[in-house]
C-alpha cells in the first residue's frame, strides 16, 4: 500500500490529518507542546503492547523468537535513520546503560582524557563528571555555544591522550544544531580517539546520514522516546564497522551464540557486530511497540526529509508568532539563530522560565523548561492553529 499523501497543508489544517491516529492521547483537544521530550504515541502502539502480552501467554518461553523479530525491525529502523542500513545496532533500555558500556571499553588507563561540551544531556554529563571526580580521568569541556562553531573547539581539544569525544548533534537545552562534525571525526582519527555522537534530538527532527557526513567511523547513541514516538525502552548504540573494543560492562547476550561452544576457563568472548556491546534479558514489550510505530511511520510517509520539512514549518511558525507578540526582551527573548540551525523545538530565554511554564500549564498549554530556557516542542500531529494558540497564551502569561 502506498504511503498516505500527507502534506504540510494537511498537517497545518484543523483538524490535522494525522491527529485521528492519536485518539488515546487526544492530541486534537490538548495543547501538549512537549514533543521534544515525549511525543504522543499512535494508537497502533497500544495494539502492539497488547500483542506482546497475548503472544507471551500463548508461547511462554518460546516467545523470544517473536520478540527478536521486533528487535530486528527496530534496530533496522534506527540504522536507516542514521543513513547506515548495514550498521551494527545494539538496543538498550536507555542511553545511559549504553554509554556506560561504551565508556567501559575505552583504554582510560593509557588515555585518561575525555573531551566533550558543557551542553550535554545529564546521562552523559553526570557520568563523565563522576569519572572526573575519581581523579583518574581528565574531562575537558569546551563551550557548546555558539553551536555553529562547537565542532572547531572540540577538534582543537583532541590530543594523543584523548580516549574519546562525546558530543550531541543537536543540543538538548536550546535545540541548536552542532554542525561541521566531520572535522571532529578527522581529529579523532588522527589521534586514535573514539567519537560518540548523541543523536537523540536529531532522529525524527533533523535528518542524519553518518556515511554521507563523513561520520561512519563514529559511535552513536539515541532513542525513540522523543520525536520517533516509540516510547520508553527503545534506545540504541551504533557501533562502527571493524570495532574490536572489549567493554568491561558486558552482558551474557554478547556470547549468546557461543554458549554451547567450548572455551578456555575464564575466557571472556564477545559477540560480533551489534553483539559486542549487548546486554542481558530485557522486557520485549518495548520492541513490539517500537516495531509497530516504525511500521506506522512508513505507512504514513513520515520519512526523515518530510519530518524535517514539517518541523521547520512548525518551529518557524512558533518563532514568527512569538516575534509578532513584541514582548519585552528583558522578560523573554528569542536568540538570533537561523531556522536552519534549529532542531525540533523552540527555546525562549526567560529568567522566569519555570514560572511561565507553570502558568502556561494552568491555562492548558504544556511546555517545559531547563534553566532559563522555556521550550515549545511541536509534533507532526499539531495544527497551525494549535501552535498559534499556544504562543498567544504565552503573551497572556507574560503580560500578567
Amino acid at each position: 500500500m502506498p504511503p498516505v499523501p500527507h502534506s504540510i497543508a494537511s498537517l497545518a489544517a484543523s483538524p490535522n490529518s494525522l491527529s485521528p491516529h492519536y485518539s488515546r492521547f487526544k492530541v486534537a483537544e490538548r495543547l501538549y507542546l512537549t514533543g521534544h521530550s515525549h511525543q504522543a504515541w499512535p494508537d497502533v502502539g497500544l495494539e502492539a503492547q497488547a500483542a506482546a502480552w497475548l503472544e507471551a501467554a500463548e508461547h511462554v518461553d518460546d516467545k523470544w523468537e517473536l520478540v527478536f523479530q521486533r528487535w530486528d525491525r527496530v534496530a533496522g529502523g534506527f540504522a536507516r535513520l542514521l543513513g547506515d542500513p548495514g550498521g551494527h545496532i545494539t538496543l538498550g533500555s536507555n542511553t545511559h546503560e549504553l554509554v556506560v558500556r561504551f565508556l567501559s571499553a575505552l583504554p582510560l588507563d593509557s588515555r585518561p582524557r575525555i573531551v566533550t561540551t558543557d551542553g550535554e544531556f545529564h546521562s552523559v554529563r553526570r557520568q563523565v563528571d563522576r569519572l572526573a571526580e575519581t581523579g583518574h580521568v581528565e574531562v575537558v569541556k569546551v563551550s557548546a555555544y555558539p553551536a555553529s562553531t562547537a565542532a572547531e573547539r572540540l577538534a582543537a581539544a583532541v590530543d594523543d591522550r584523548t580516549a574519546c569525544v562525546i558530543v550531541s548533534t543537536v543540543l538538548y537545552e536550546r535545540g541548536h544544531r552542532v554542525t561541521g562534525l566531520r572535522q571532529v571525526a578527522e581529529a579523532c582519527r588522527r589521534h586514535g580517539a573514539e567519537l560518540l555522537l548523541d543523536t537523540y534530538h536529531s532522529l525524527g527532527a533533523v535528518p542524519l546520514d553518518l556515511v554521507a557526513e563523513g561520520l561512519d567511523g563514529a559511535f552513536a547513541v539515541g532513542g525513540g522516546y522523543k520525536y520517533l514516538q516509540l516510547g520508553e525502552g527503545n534506545c540504541f548504540l551504533r557501533t562502527p564497522q571493524g570495532c574490536e573494543l572489549r567493554p568491561v560492562v558486558t552482558g551474557w547476550f554478547s556470547e549468546f551464540d557461543e554458549l554451547t561452544e567450548e572455551k578456555t576457563p575464564g575466557e571472556v568472548r564477545y559477540g560480533k557486530g551489534a553483539g559486542r556491546f549487548a546486554g542481558s534479558t530485557f522486557d520485549g514489550t518495548s520492541q513490539y511497540r517500537g516495531a509497530a510505530v516504525m511500521d506506522f511511520f512508513d505507512a504514513e510517509g513520515l520519512t526523515p526529509p518530510f519530518l524535517r520539512e514539517v518541523s521547520q514549518h512548525q518551529v518557524g511558525l512558533l518563532a514568527e508568532t512569538f516575534r509578532s507578540l513584541d514582548l519585552d526582551p528583558a522578560v523573554i527573548r528569542l536568540d538570533d539563530v537561523a531556522l536552519s540551525g534549529r532542531g525540533g523545538f523552540l527555546a525562549l530565554e526567560a529568567p522566569y522560565a519555570a514560572k511561565f511554564q507553570e502558568r502556561l500549564a494552568a491555562l492548558g498549554v504544556r511546555t517545559d523548561s531547563r534553566g532559563m530556557a522555556l521550550r515549545f516542542g511541536p509534533a507532526p500531529y499539531h495544527s497551525d492553529a494549535q501552535l498559534v494558540d499556544a504562543m498567544s497564551t504565552l503573551a497572556e502569561v507574560v503580560g500578567g
